[in-house]
């Protein structure tokens, strides 16, 4: 008897457990949009505009607060409003806040409540929160901030987000002057510039494919002419240090962090080398600016500048102005007197190759620095989203028509016709080789004015290279492919050396990297959401707070 009043006992407390409401459920939701607009106002303060959209789970706790993390707790509660799919708000309290951070405010939903299945709206406007913006450690002109955007568990969010963050810069602040720092992994490498409503120079980042459970960083730093001195943070580094002494473990994590620093900063400045278009090309305007050349697109697209030298190579050769004498060295003999319907670039990248060749890297450095001057110049006044939008369009009909072709002889014909255009696919050596894997290209009358041992070999047995009728050839497609490719490597090994250094050197001219390199960990604030910030964020010298959602 005993036993059996034990067993029913336990069974009992176990239905208990089982259908407690309570113990059932907990937060369970995705976050499919986020929107962050970041003022920084002219008194060195930032006011922060977040728009959540929330889709609970069928299965999911009801959702009756947010939390939200906030960049510190220099904030006040009556300087934050909500809503909820449009409806005012008023439980909104900092000391309610149950977030894994320090800082931060807890928004009762209230009446407006998410229930499990349903998708409503949350947004929330926080005015004048102090103390964010720090000393750009590396130029003594400018001040530094660092965005983190608020996060929850991954216990509790899951899927996808859309996330846009976008800074609006002080009133004043002139589109040349602002400098942004390296974006975080899955964004693009720089931001959309543009201007707001209010004439501000804004910078926005976009990823479809972000998450909520993830803290982005976003920096940007600007004169310290437009904000007051006594708005900027001062960091004492030995009070940090102070703080961090806690444990064992500290000194560990303290130079974990400040070998991440110097890395982060040697990846942002490589990363930055690449990027030669100027920030003041992406003001976004009104339109697509039609008639840019196959090349000038490729600047637009800032494709990389061994693959963009190839293309005016291969352009120069079509129209009979050029030849190449040698591949390895490459050696050009240029026709002339030179046409009068060349391209500026095009006699520019003549001209450096008549050149010694102590002076031809720095002929074809200057041509590449007006080609951006004069792209830059064409696209004033239009969208360079939509103009983008419109050249890869270009490129996708252009392979579209290769690829539609129905024999070999017309493919290849196509494919001369339209080959500036496949360029501009980032992948287009191997797409090359897909459309021509199992069928000969019919090689262009021109093509032996770039490759100057073309028909001097004797064929293979199989036909690796096959006269055809009216003297035109004919080479597996694979081969023809691979000779696209190497073309690049070539410009690239033989001509300008170091890839890397050659745009290195044409960036610092017409896009200059910011000087950042350390900023974004000494001078910045960070709002957001996890378990991992503590004292390694203070340890970096940051402004930091962590949030969670879910309770």
């Amino acid at each position: 008897m005993r036993r059996r009043l034990l067993y029913f006992l336990l069974i009992l407390t176990l239905l208990l457990l089982t259908s407690s409401p309570a113990r059932a459920q907990s937060y369970s939701f995705q976050v499919p949009s986020l929107t962050i607009d970041v003022y920084w106002n002219s008194d060195g303060s930032v006011s922060l505009d977040y728009t959540y959209v929330f889709a609970n789970n069928p299965s999911g706790h009801i959702i009756d607060y947010v939390d939200l993390g906030l960049p510190n707790s220099n904030f006040s509660d009556n300087n934050i409003t909500a809503t909820v799919n449009g409806n005012s708000v008023s439980d909104i309290s900092s000391s309610g806040f149950q977030g894994e951070g320090s800082s931060g405010v807890a928004i009762g939903l209230g009446q407006y409540a998410i229930n499990p299945g349903e998708t409503g709206t949350v947004k929330v406007h926080v005015d004048n929160v102090q103390d964010v913006l720090y000393k750009d450690s590396t130029d003594n002109n400018y001040a530094s901030g660092v965005f983190g955007t608020p996060y929850f568990g991954s216990n509790v969010v899951s899927g996808k987000t859309d996330l846009t963050v976008t800074f609006h810069l002080p009133p004043g602040v002139k589109p040349e002057e602002p400098k942004w720092h390296a974006s975080p992994d899955g964004f693009p490498t720089q931001p959309v510039t543009g201007i707001d409503d209010q004439g501000r120079v804004t910078y926005t980042w976009n990823n479809t494919n972000a998450n909520n459970y993830t803290q982005y960083k976003f920096g940007a730093s600007i004169p310290k002419s437009y904000i007051p001195s006594s708005a900027i943070v001062t960091v004492n580094p030995f009070a940090l240090i102070g703080k961090c002494i806690s444990g064992a473990i500290v000194p560990v994590l303290f130079i974990g962090v400040f070998i991440a620093i110097v890395a982060s900063g040697f990846a942002s400045d490589n990363r930055r080398k690449r990027q030669y278009l100027p920030p003041k090309i992406s003001i976004e305007g009104h339109g697509i600016k039609r008639g840019l050349t196959a090349i000038e697109a490729a600047i637009l697209l800032e494709e990389p500048l061994d693959k963009i030298m190839t293309m005016i190579l291969f352009s120069v050769i079509k129209k009979n102005t050029a030849e190449v004498i040698t591949r390895d060295p490459l050696e050009i003999k240029v026709t002339q007197p030179m046409p009068e319907d060349l391209q500026p670039y095009e006699k520019d990248f003549l001209s450096a190759f008549e050149k010694s060749e102590s002076d031809r890297r720095k002929g074809l450095r200057d041509m590449v620095v007006n080609l951006v001057k004069n792209v830059t110049e064409k696209m004033k006044g239009f969208s360079r989203q939509e103009t983008i939008a419109y050249y890869r369009d270009i490129t996708k009909r252009a392979w579209e028509q290769v690829e539609a072709a129905d024999t070999p002889d017309v493919k290849s014909q196509k494919y001369d016709e339209v080959m500036e255009w496949t360029m501009l696919d980032k992948n287009y050596g191997g797409r090359t080789e897909d459309v021509f894997r199992n069928s000969p290209v019919y090689v262009p009358v021109w093509w032996g004015h770039y490759d100057p041992g073309f028909g001097k070999v004797a064929p293979k047995p199989g036909g690796a290279t096959i006269p055809s009728a009216g003297g035109i050839t004919r080479v597996p497609g694979a081969d023809f492919a691979a000779s696209m490719a190497t073309g690049v490597q070539n410009f690239s090994g033989k001509v300008v050396g170091n890839i890397n250094d050659f745009t290195s050197s044409i960036t610092s001219v017409t896009n200059p990297p910011p000087k950042v390199s350390t900023s974004s960990s000494k001078g910045g604030y960070h709002g957001g959401g996890g378990s991992s910030c503590a004292c390694a964020c203070a340890c970096a010298g940051c402004a930091c707070a962590c949030a969670g959602g879910g309770r």
